[in-house]
């Protein structure tokens, strides 16, 4: 079975944007960032992304990656 995994780690530093700034700009909660950004979720908001989106000017394949392999 495939797997979703999160590159929120991998745009951040490209972007050169730390957890706290990124939580402001976003207007979501610092803690439930380093979750989404360690990959400990099971379900993100469209808005949620859509902020992270428009904050990180980047698209949601570049945050969410499909393994089909599961690996």
């Amino acid at each position: 079975m495939g797997k979703i995994i999160l590159r929120l780690d991998r745009v951040m530093a490209d972007r050169k944007i730390s957890l706290n700034e990124l939580s402001e700009k976003v207007g979501v909660a610092n803690v439930n960032l380093s979750k989404l950004k360690n990959g400990h979720v099971s379900a993100i908001r469209f808005s949620t992304l859509e902020a992270l989106c428009d904050t990180l000017k980047c698209q949601p394949g570049d945050i969410l990656e499909y393994d089909p392999d599961g690996e």
